[in-house]
């Protein structure tokens, strides 16, 4: 796996060893980034259920201003930092090890708000966990011109999150992406 385009264009980035984590295939994080385009730069971005933080690591590549990455595991974190560090983009992030709501009850505490928030949580997520998880973002931490872009399985249809509209949703083999645009 690498970075696909930007200042990091070409670096290479770890990847887990086991199952445990499910790094985005290049494919599709190349169009996220094309759909998105413009919308990365100077972007404070969060990157919840990081992985291997490439989502993120993507977005500071093509200019997002910052990027906090949010992950449980341990494995997750060795690699975003390794990740971080082999792109150079460490001082433009901050990595938090805690489950997600944990995370977000203490950046909306702090009253941090993103213009890009990428999801990507486990496919085995309880579905009412992702949909509280999703509705604090929306209504919470999302930047009234933000996108909340989950990637989820093509077999589950996209999720309504009261505060957000659907822009599109893509399909990429057994991966789909929703985009949500915070409404009003």
């Amino acid at each position: 796996m690498r970075v696909i385009a930007g200042i990091a264009k070409g670096k290479k980035l770890y990847t887990p060893k086991g199952v445990d984590i499910r790094p985005t295939p290049n494919r599709v994080k190349e169009a996220i980034f094309n759909i998105i385009g413009q919308k990365v730069n100077d972007a404070n971005v969060l990157d919840l259920f990081a992985g291997t933080g490439s989502l993120g690591i993507e977005a500071l590549s093509w200019g997002a201003k910052s990027a906090y990455f949010v992950d449980v595991g341990r494995e997750a974190i060795r690699l975003i930092e390794k990740n971080l560090e082999e792109t150079g983009f460490t001082d433009k992030a901050v990595v938090i090890k805690a489950e997600a709501d944990r995370a977000l009850r203490r950046l909306s505490k702090d009253t941090h708000k993103f213009d890009l928030i990428f999801l990507d949580p486990p496919y085995r997520i309880s579905v009412s966990y992702l949909d509280a998880i999703m509705f604090m973002l929306a209504s919470d931490m999302l930047n009234a011109d933000g996108l909340l872009i989950l990637e989820h399985s093509a077999k589950a249809k996209p999720r309504v999150i009261e505060g957000t509209e659907i822009d599109s949703t893509r399909v990429y083999g057994d991966t789909a992406v929703t985009f949500y645009r915070k409404r009003g």
